[in-house]
């Protein structure tokens, strides 16, 4: 068994979330983990490494909607994916507001699997 030594804990996306850039309002890939800190990301467009990003991406509210959720990302790395024209990319949060980060946290905790 592999021992997670991240300070924050990570859920798996449990659906297809799509990220999206808000510069340019296009769908640059999806989630594919996320802490309070940052985010794994499937990225299907080119990205700068070391680069600064906003993007956005819809997580449940708890109430039967959803909420956008904005973030200020720093990419800090990029690796190909098996599959063509794709990339694995890793995200460290810069700017997020109290009351996203709130619901972030929520979503999170509610979908970990208990210890």
């Amino acid at each position: 068994m592999i021992t997670d030594t991240r300070r924050a804990p990570r859920l798996q996306a449990p659906a297809l979330i799509p990220v999206t850039d808000q510069m340019t309002g296009k769908v640059i890939g999806r989630l594919s983990n996320v802490s309070g800190t940052g985010m794994l990301l499937m990225v299907s467009e080119p990205l700068v490494e070391d680069a600064l990003y906003q993007l956005q991406f819809p997580i449940p509210d708890g109430h039967g909607s959803q909420v956008d959720i904005d973030v200020g990302v720093h990419l800090l790395w990029r690796d190909p994916a098996s599959a063509p024209e794709q990339s694995w990319a890793g995200f460290r949060f810069l700017t997020l507001s109290k009351e996203h980060r709130e619901q972030l946290e929520h979503w999170i905790d509610s979908n970990l699997p208990s210890a």
